[in-house]
């Protein structure tokens, strides 16, 4: 009886395996594929030629998708892990959910982590290189190609010279200049454009809902990070130590259940989108922006290990900060610094005065005036407008009309 019980064990244990392995496999082939049209989407068309380098930009395509899905993983893994505990705190006994557990949470942490330090540290370095080298037969092409490269760089060595012999250095610097300004101009004026296009109720809803969204949700962010320094301060607990839960399906992570837990993962969404606007708004990486059809591979390389870096770090972003009271699990628990009392207070302090700073720097009076007249309340402060401006008028003989 008790070999029966052990074999009965060992193949539930099995299928158990069988079934984990097929969903995490089922999970990262949706966001490779996801990640594949994103990256094509972007990719510069010229690249795809049929030649030796053909095979090394798709090796080096294949390698960066991949990077690209192990970020869609990383930053899904926190809503994924809290949506699931909430549904198995709601529905315990379900059969239909039997295989959203806790094992398969876990599973999915430990392959976030471990395939987060594959690509970064293994993959796209060795994308870059083999890129860079032009493959295995970088070298022979080169040889073979010399004198075709001189030949060519000979003949716009004449050409320029001919053309330096022809214009002087100043007429050649404001022709320079003159291209500039035009493509300046050629891109202010798509721009305008884009926002004449703009229907009614994109310019009067749309956008001014977009605005007001964005500043309740920074304004809930700062909220909730002075709540965890105050927490900090009293509780010992808040401390992002690791896994120390009462374990997934067991209790709800949030005060306000269901509610709350949607709360939290709008927020890491958008502290993920704010992460990855702000790191393309810097002025060092403001080239290094992806454009439509017309963005290199080696690029393509640089963003996807910009993104994996940015999203490996918002699982242990969102808990320093309290966003969320959901454990790190697998090898995002195990910092050092994260049992470090001044590192974690230090960090949600900077972050709730820089946000504060940012937000009371941008949320400017421009900005009110353009929210309230898509609003309709700039109606209400006629009568003082116009009495103001009534005031301010100068009399017959110069002098300004007393109040």
């Amino acid at each position: 009886m008790e070999g029966q019980d052990e074999v009965s064990a060992r193949e539930q244990h099995f299928h158990s395996q069988v079934r984990e392995s097929t969903i995490c496999f089922l999970l990262f082939a949706i966001l490779y594929v996801v990640s594949y049209f994103i990256i094509t989407r972007y990719k510069r068309k010229s690249d795809e030629q049929e030649d030796e380098d053909a095979i090394v930009n798709r090796i080096s395509l294949f390698l960066s998708t991949f990077t690209l899905a192990v970020s869609a993983g990383a930053v899904l893994l926190l809503p994924f892990s809290i949506i699931s505990n909430e549904i198995l705190l709601s529905f315990p006994h379900n059969y239909y959910i039997q295989w959203l557990n806790g094992s398969l949470i876990h599973g999915l942490w430990n392959l976030a982590s471990l395939f987060s330090n594959l690509c970064l540290f293994v993959l796209m370095p060795f994308a870059f290189f083999f890129l860079e080298s032009e493959g295995f037969a970088g070298l022979k092409k080169i040889l073979e190609d010399l004198d075709e490269q001189i030949y060519i760089i000979t003949l716009e060595e004449e050409a320029l010279q001919r053309r330096l012999n022809g214009l002087s250095s100043s007429v050649e610097c404001n022709i320079m200049e003159l291209e500039q300004e035009l493509e300046n101009v050629k891109t202010l004026k798509t721009k305008l454009e884009r926002r004449k296009k703009a229907s009614a109720w994109e310019r009067n809803l749309v956008y001014p809902a977009v605005m007001v969204l964005l500043l309740i949700e920074t304004s809930i962010s700062v909220l909730l990070v002075a709540c965890n320094i105050l927490c900090l301060l009293v509780d010992e607990t808040a401390m992002p130590k690791g896994t120390r839960g009462p374990g997934i399906g067991n209790a709800s992570l949030s005060t306000f259940g269901f509610v709350g837990a949607a709360l939290e993962i709008i927020l890491i969404f958008y502290l993920m989108v704010s992460s990855v606007v702000g790191f393309y708004s810097l002025r060092f990486f403001g080239n290094f922006t992806p454009k439509k059809d017309d963005t290199t591979m080696t690029k393509i390389i640089g963003n996807c290990v910009s993104i994996l870096v940015l999203s490996s770090a918002l699982p242990v972003m969102s808990r320093t900060l309290g966003i969320t009271r959901f454990d790190l699990l697998g090898d995002f628990g195990r910092f050092n610094w994260l049992g470090n009392f001044y590192i974690v207070l230090s960090y949600n302090l900077l972050f709730a005065i820089v946000t504060t700073l940012c937000l009371v720097r941008k949320f400017t009076s421009a900005v009110r005036e353009e929210l309230f007249k898509a609003l309709g309340l700039h109606k209400l402060h006629l009568s003082n407008t116009s009495r103001d401006s009534e005031t301010a008028k100068p009399s017959v003989n110069g002098h300004q009309k007393a109040l």
